[in-house]
């Protein structure tokens, strides 16, 4: 599912798949204007996990992932958080650099704070060396306004990646 609520509806997600394409293909300094990266662990053992990081003016906008999983040992993984020159839109990439994970997830979840979802996809396998980004089945997974998620009894268990585009969140009058 590439956003909320669009099932069927290629030209909104084909335009925000082609403004993200857009942007990778420009780099990091030109694509947003605070681009961060932090790595961190996504640890197996079943229990769920947090990891939150917050961008924009004034940290505006937050992103957390949340998961549980199984398997050997710890992966490193990054989360990448950005916004538009304008602050209007906020990006949050989480993957395993190494492409493939290997670790088995019960779970998870990806939740934006300050803006709304406009774009989501999940991988099983994240693009590494010659390799490309493989999603995972539309079933498998969900998109809400504010988070991307696992689909109880049709995920698969295989995670490598999460993208999120999401517009500022609008404040009622």
């Amino acid at each position: 599912m590439a956003a909320p609520g669009a099932a069927g509806n290629g030209g909104a997600a084909g335009c925000w798949a082609a403004l993200l394409l857009a942007a990778v293909a420009l780099g990091p300094a030109e694509a947003v204007s605070e681009p961060a990266s932090v790595a961190f662990d996504v640890r197996p053992g079943g229990v769920v996990h947090s990891f939150s990081q917050r961008a924009g003016p004034g940290d505006k906008y937050a992103c957390t992932f949340t998961y549980a999983s199984q398997g050997g040992t710890n992966e490193q993984w990054q989360m990448s958080l950005g916004t538009s020159e304008d602050h209007q839109h906020f990006t949050c990439t989480i993957w395993r650099p190494q492409g493939k994970s290997y670790l088995y997830f019960t779970q998870f979840k990806a939740e934006v704070l300050g803006a709304e979802i406009e774009y989501a996809m999940a991988y099983s396998e994240a693009a590494f060396e010659r390799e490309d980004d493989v999603p995972l089945k539309d079933e498998e997974f969900q998109v809400t306004r504010t988070a991307v998620a696992h689909r109880p009894g049709a995920f698969k268990a295989e995670l490598s990646k999460l993208v999120i585009v999401a517009r500022a969140a609008r404040s009622e009058l």
